[in-house]
């Protein structure tokens, strides 16, 4: 016997026993269940049209019975690209959560009843939609690991714990199959949306995660409800990692099973506080080397993504700011549909299952984009928030994950790069960003978009070499940098101060003046101040002239005509440390 819930209000029961074949339909609702489930042989809870279970033990999950449930989620990947899962469900075999398997898929035929997905010998590298056959060769898992070559092989195996999350590669073809009869097909095609029906024992409860310093771990949300990703992220029993999650985003375009055809990369997840909707960068879709090593960097995805609610499924990389270990809980499951605005419950008054408050905070915030020779963009992300500091602040600065770039520009925190950064926001602050380069690299910075954050507020590029300020919320602002590193060089400002009114004191004891008759720099020191050093730059940054201890003579005069025409920047350095910088045209005939 199947008993329908079709009504439109919340569910909630204190513990549920299902008898031997009894089945529980429940439909476009959250199923809410205070302690554990029973399900007994060849029972089944039918969780769908976007129904969700969510239960309220608070220790380890209690869970019995060899009955199943059966819930859908679809993919967003072809037969040539990965999706990062974690599974919401696992064996039967065991009291509470037992581990999963790709033989725990299956193809949806009609609303209730299903077939059991094909898994695929090694040898064979495409799935196919109908019948759902899967690859085994592409099943993976990542668990404390800092190189490439520490992914570890599952393929068909049910070896993967509660919180364990694994890479898997969708179809190909077509399956036109609509189980539900609501307009979702199995596979539509060519998008890459292939339903999964997972059936085994739902995960509830306390799961627990390993992490190790700097290591990367592939978890996810183990629950067949949505995750409040902010609230675990956050949760102050769970210090052991960063605080950010990390989502693989790939190249769907790119047809090939060769590593070194890859585009792809990791979008960053910054939670920022328990009632934001937090910030995301997406990732920069690199190419890869055969041994996972980074080739060659690539375009942004541009991908806008709301990650505050993981959804049924989803998988995510952990870092490990120490060796330790975070805890996934029911206190942190919320009843959140997919495709719904992402502040908006449907049913927000009646969720019992969610301990968290869901009211709309929205965190200021501004991107950075920085294209690199025209071809590869790093976007970063700088929030405004009274509680950061200028230090690494936890569950707000996110690392870069594709530190290895050749070219890149970030923020610095503790010598590490960083793609998002939190600071108090005040009008005098200055944000440095660490540029690497290792061939002569061109960059434009601009600001493609500004959240919550004052509209008339200007933002500006300081470029220390000639002590210039560029707009960049309205303009581009392009400059040639040469093979190195620049840790000082350029900064983020929100004042031009050469616009201040203030009178610059070390500037009215000097004139420098370019002669270019008598192809002559000359520099007036009327009140004789004691010079420490002269630094000529071309606008590359190369220095082209350099004198020191100078003494305090009242004129100075240096030759130019061995240079070629063109703008360079004079750095005049007193013994006080006071500094004077300007620049100059040098024009010389034929040169």
């Amino acid at each position: 016997m199947i008993v329908l819930l079709l009504l439109f209000s919340l569910n909630s029961f204190s513990q549920i026993y299902f008898g031997t074949n009894a089945s529980m339909y429940v439909k476009n609702e959250l199923l809410y269940v205070k302690q554990d489930i029973n399900l007994q042989a060849n029972s089944i809870l039918y969780l769908r049209n976007r129904s969700q279970l969510v239960q309220g033990t608070t220790s380890t999950s209690l869970n019995t019975g060899t009955g199943i449930v059966s819930v859908y989620q679809e993919g967003t990947s072809d037969n040539f690209d990965y999706n990062y899962w974690c599974s919401p469900i696992g064996s039967t075999a065991v009291t509470g959560n037992g581990n999963f398997g790709i033989t725990m898929l299956n193809r949806p035929l009609t609303a209730t009843t299903a077939t059991v997905a094909i898994v695929l010998p090694l040898a064979t590298k495409d799935g196919i939609s109908n019948p759902l056959s899967i690859a085994a060769r592409w099943i993976y898992k990542l668990i404390n690991a800092n190189s490439y070559s520490q992914w570890i092989y599952i393929g068909g195996a049910s070896t993967l714990a509660a919180g364990e999350g694994f890479t898997m590669k969708g179809t190909s073809g077509t399956d036109n199959l609509d189980a539900e009869s609501n307009g979702i097909q199995n596979n539509p095609g060519g998008i890459g949306a292939q339903r999964y029906d997972f059936r085994g024992k739902p995960n509830d409860g306390n799961i627990t995660v390993s992490l190790g310093l700097n290591n990367a771990t592939l978890s996810g949300n183990p629950y067949p409800s949505a995750l409040h990703l902010n609230a675990f992220l956050l949760d102050s029993d769970n210090s052991a990692g960063t605080g950010i999650a990390y989502f693989w985003e790939q190249n769907k375009a790119t047809n090939s099973h060769f590593i070194a055809d890859y585009r792809a990369g990791y979008g960053s997840y910054s939670p920022i506080s328990l009632v934001s909707n937090g910030v995301y960068v997406p990732a920069t879709f690199n190419s890869y080397n055969d041994d996972g090593s980074l080739n060659t960097t690539g375009t942004s995805s541009g991908l806008i993504i709301a990650r505050k609610y993981s959804p049924i499924g989803q998988g995510f990389i952990l870092n490990g700011r120490i060796t330790g270990t975070v805890t996934l809980k029911n206190s942190h499951r919320a009843y959140y549909k997919e495709g719904n605005p992402l502040t908006q419950f449907e049913r927000p008054a009646k969720n019992k299952a969610s301990k968290v408050s869901d009211s709309i905070h929205d965190t200021s915030y501004f991107k950075l984009n920085a294209i690199l020779n025209n071809q590869f963009t790093r976007q970063l992300a700088l929030a405004f928030l009274p509680e950061a500091t200028d230090g690494i602040d936890y569950g707000i600065d996110a690392l870069n994950m594709d530190a290895s770039l050749p070219n890149d520009v970030c923020f610095l925190l503790d010598n590490k790069n960083y793609v998002i950064q939190g600071v108090n926001f005040e009008e005098t602050k200055k944000i440095p960003l660490a540029v690497k380069a290792t061939n002569n690299t061109t960059i434009k910075f601009y600001v493609p978009e500004v959240i919550n954050f004052d509209l008339s507020q200007s933002i500006y590029i300081h470029d220390a070499l000639d002590d210039s300020y560029h707009d960049i919320k309205n303009n581009v602002y392009e400059v040639a940098v040469l093979k190195g590193t620049y840790n000082d060089r350029f900064n983020i400002t929100f004042i031009d101060e050469k616009k201040l009114n203030t009178k610059d004191l070390t500037k009215s004891k000097f004139t420098i003046i370019q002669n270019n008759t008598d192809e002559k720099l000359t520099i007036s020191n009327t009140d004789q101040i004691e010079i420490k050093s002269v630094v000529v730059y071309d606008m590359l940054g190369r220095i082209i002239l350099s004198k020191e201890i100078l003494g305090n003579n009242q004129y100075y005069y240096f030759s130019t005509s061995g240079l070629s025409s063109g703008i360079y920047i004079v750095e005049l350095l007193t013994v006080d440390a006071l500094k004077t910088i300007q620049k100059v045209i040098i024009s010389n005939s034929g040169k």
